[in-house]
C-alpha cells in the first residue's frame, strides 16, 4: 500500500511522476542502480560493526527510483530515536556528506533541514513564572508529540516537496522555551530531511518516504543523556526529567521503530554512516556526473 505523501504526489500536476518502466532503457538504468545499491546495503549488513540493523524489503527499490529520475520530485526523510540516541549526530553527517559531494560538483539546493524540535510550542512566559527552566520542567511535560506543533512541520515539509520557499520556526534549546516564528529561509531542494523525537510519530510519519529510527543501548542512551543535562543545567531535576523521557519513550518513541524503512546503530563510528553514504553517492556521481552508457 502506498503511504499519504506518495499518493499525493503521484496524483500532484508538479510531481510529473510517469511511470517509464515500460520503456526498455529506463528498466534496464532501474535494474542497474537496484543491483548498485544492493551489493552495498549487503555488505554493509554483512560488516562488522554495521550501522545497519534492519532494512524493509521494499527500501532499496524506492532508492533506486529517485536515483535514476523514476520519481523526479524531492525526497523527503524523517529521523528518529529517544533522547541522546544519536539522530542529530547521524543527520548532521548524512547533511554534511551529501553537501561535500554537492559541492565538488557545483549542485545546487540539494539538501534542506529541518529540525523537528524548532516545533516546540513557545513556552517561554511559563519558563518565567516557574523561575527557571529546571523547575519549568518539573510540571511541564516535553517528552510528548502534544508539545510541539507537529502539523505545521508536516505543512512546511509538504512545501517544501511541492516547490515552495518556507521560513521555519526557531526553537531556543539554552533554557527559555522561546519559539520564533519565521526565522530561516528554507528552499526548496532535492532531499528534505528532519530528525528528532517524535518525527516518526502518528501526525508527521506519512510527510517521508523513508523512515529512519536509531537505536541505542540503554546504558549508552543514559550516559549521554546526564552529560547533555550537565551541559543544559539540568541541576537537580535531571533525573526527573530522564525519569519521565525513558517512561515517554516507551509509549512514543519505541513503537515508531516498526514503521522505519531503516533501523540504524546509534554506536557506530561516525566516519562509517559517511562512508556508506559516499558509497551510495558514488552510484548518483556514476549515473548523473560523468558520462555513463547503459550497461547491456
Amino acid at each position: 500500500m502506498q503511504n499519504t505523501v506518495t499518493q499525493e504526489f503521484i496524483s500532484h500536476p508538479k510531481n510529473n511522476l510517469n511511470n517509464g518502466l515500460n520503456n526498455s532503457p529506463d528498466i534496464i538504468l532501474l535494474s542497474y542502480i537496484e543491483k548498485k545499491l544492493n551489493k552495498i546495503f549487503s555488505d554493509e549488513t554483512k560488516s562488522k560493526d554495521s550501522i545497519l540493523k534492519k532494512v524493509n524489503d521494499n527500501t532499496v527499490h524506492k532508492i533506486a527510483l529517485f536515483i535514476s529520475g523514476h520519481i523526479k520530485r524531492a525526497c523527503s526523510i524523517g529521523i528518529a530515536g529517544e533522547t541522546a540516541s544519536g539522530k542529530s549526530t547521524i543527520a548532521f553527517d548524512i547533511i554534511n556528506t551529501i553537501q561535500a559531494f554537492a559541492d565538488e560538483y557545483l549542485i545546487r539546493n540539494v539538501i534542506t533541514r529541518i529540525n523537528t524540535d524548532d516545533y516546540y510550542y513557545d513556552r517561554s512566559e511559563m519558563v518565567k513564572k516557574a523561575g527557571s527552566f529546571a523547575e519549568f520542567a518539573k510540571h511541564y511535560d516535553l517528552d510528548v508529540p502534544e508539545a510541539l506543533e507537529l502539523e505545521l512541520m508536516q505543512k512546511h515539509i509538504k512545501q517544501l516537496m511541492f516547490g515552495d520557499t518556507v521560513y521555519l520556526p526557531k526553537y531556543d534549546m539554552s533554557g527559555t522555551a522561546i519559539r520564533k516564528d519565521n526565522v530561516t529561509k528554507a528552499e526548496p531542494s532535492k532531499i528534505i530531511i528532519s530528525e528528532g523525537l517524535f518525527t516518526l510519530t502518528e501526525k508527521i510519519a506519512e510527510a517521508f518516504d523513508f523512515k529512519i529510527y536509531v537505536d541505542v543501548s540503554h546504558k549508552v542512551q543514559k550516559d549521554r543523556f546526564y552529560e547533555r543535562a550537565q551541559a543544559r543545567g539540568l541541576g537537580d531535576s535531571a533525573d526527573e526529567v530522564y525519569e519521565n523521557a525513558a517512561s515517554k519513550a516507551k509509549i512514543h518513541i519505541h513503537p515508531t521503530a516498526m514503521k522505519a524503512d531503516i533501523i540504524l546503530s546509534g554506536e557506530a563510528d561516525r566516519n562509517a554512516y559517511k562512508k556508506f553514504i559516499n558509497k551510495i553517492l558514488a552510484v548518483i556521481e556514476e549515473i548523473h556526473c560523468k558520462d555513463f552508457a547503459l550497461p547491456r
